[in-house]
């Protein structure tokens, strides 16, 4: 039996924040969720969704998610999407699944007219790695991922600056 992959729509909220739980355990941040079923539908659903997902169910729950949005490459002149999260229940790894929630991600590429797809993995998660790696994926080299947060935003809004970081 394959997965069925498709967009995510609204009633989706409760699993997809079930995985969103399962991928931040998963990556030893279980407490560093924040997001709620409440604001899950409107950043997906809502008047103006900035965010979008695509779900695998197989049997008939959903076991998968890629978590996305998009982006834009002044090199290129073109959008792409960024995906934020791919997650896949330990339980069915290895049954196609996230190769079909890619898939669907490069089927959506590809109709958006996107020049790219890009994504973050961690350095220590050589499974996902060597995944990536297997549907064709490269690691980019030479760019350093870098964010600003909580209070650093404050900061900056406010024209002030917070200390350099030793």
């Amino acid at each position: 039996m394959k997965p069925n992959v498709r967009m995510a729509r609204p009633g989706d909220e409760p699993e997809m924040l079930r995985l969103i739980h399962a991928l931040a355990s998963y990556e030893h941040e279980a407490d560093a969720v924040k997001a709620t079923t409440e604001t899950l539908r409107e950043s997906f659903f809502g008047e103006n969704p900035q965010a979008f997902a695509h779900v695998a169910e197989y049997q008939g729950r959903i076991v998968g998610t890629a978590i996305w949005f998009f982006n834009y490459s002044t090199w290129t002149g073109r959008k792409g999407i960024y995906l934020e999260d791919l997650f896949v229940d330990e339980q069915v790894r290895g049954l196609g699944v996230g190769r079909a929630l890619f898939r669907a991600l490069a089927r959506r590429a590809l109709d958006e007219d996107c020049a790219r797809i890009d994504w973050a993995v961690l350095d220590w998660n050589t499974p996902a790695m060597a995944f990536y790696r297997h549907i064709g994926g490269r690691r980019a080299s030479g760019w350093q991922p870098w964010r600003l947060e909580g209070d650093a935003i404050a900061a900056l809004a406010d024209e002030g600056c917070l200390p350099a970081a030793r």
